[in-house]
């Protein structure tokens, strides 16, 4: 219970100014400028939920890891606003990705190695996010305890590491990530607090405990069951 409170204690002091209300966050969900694509995945992707779990918050410095095609990236850019930025890290670039940089120009695109993910000048970082893709990094053979002790130098203390995965089932550790793409949550937890890391908080919004987990997609048809933790750097 100490713990918990030092934690939150630790987030309030780093934090600053408060999190972004509910309505703002709506406001550039509802953006009628992004992309129709990521309009059409924020059915699946839930962002209004996940950027208030995140408590995302005007000026944040941030790094998006493996970020894709900049999904994520460009809705954190959207949120920090002006004084704010967001780093979209990716081994290679996409098109898609770097097209984002000219619509928030807040984003920072950089090819970097999954392992070293941050810039020299991402330094005292508010936020990490890692979005659907830890659970890749096995069978693609990145060095994940390098990525993490990464991510804690990059952050500041109190700065938040956000990821979201595929769940698996009990006992599956890792050895599915290249067959049905999925994760166990536990075995992700204790990776991530080797490095250095306390749990802060657990995301439900994402959560389907009907998903059997034995599957890629699951059978019979229905959301996937998904995990989001949030982390500290203390």
């Amino acid at each position: 219970m100490r713990l918990a409170v030092s934690l939150v204690l630790l987030l309030v002091a780093a934090c600053g100014t408060p999190p972004l209300s509910s309505d703002a966050i709506g406001r550039i969900v509802a953006d009628p400028q992004r992309n129709p694509a990521d309009r059409a995945n924020d059915v699946r992707r839930k962002p209004a939920e996940m950027l208030a779990f995140i408590g995302v918050r005007p000026g944040m410095q941030a790094l998006d890891v493996s970020a894709g095609g900049g999904y994520t990236s460009e809705l954190l850019a959207r949120a920090v606003g002006a004084s704010g930025k967001v780093y979209a890290q990716a081994a290679r670039p996409s098109p898609r990705l770097l097209q984002r940089k000219n619509v928030v120009p807040n984003l920072v695109v950089v090819a970097r190695p999954l392992d070293d993910p941050a810039p020299a000048e991402a330094r005292g970082l508010d936020l990490v996010t890692l979005m659907f893709n830890y659970h890749d990094l096995a069978h693609l053979g990145v060095d994940r305890a390098r990525l993490n002790r990464a991510v804690f130098a990059a952050l500041k203390p109190g700065g938040m590491y956000v990821l979201a995965d595929h769940a698996g089932r009990p006992g599956t550790g890792v050895s599915e990530s290249g067959t049905l793409h999925r994760i166990e949550e536990s075995f992700l937890r204790k990776e991530v607090e080797a490095a250095g890391f306390r749990l802060a908080a657990e995301g439900k919004f994402l959560r389907n405990p009907d998903d059997p987990r034995d599957k890629e997609t699951p059978d019979p048809a229905q959301p996937k069951d998904e995990f989001v933790l949030k982390f500290v750097r203390p």
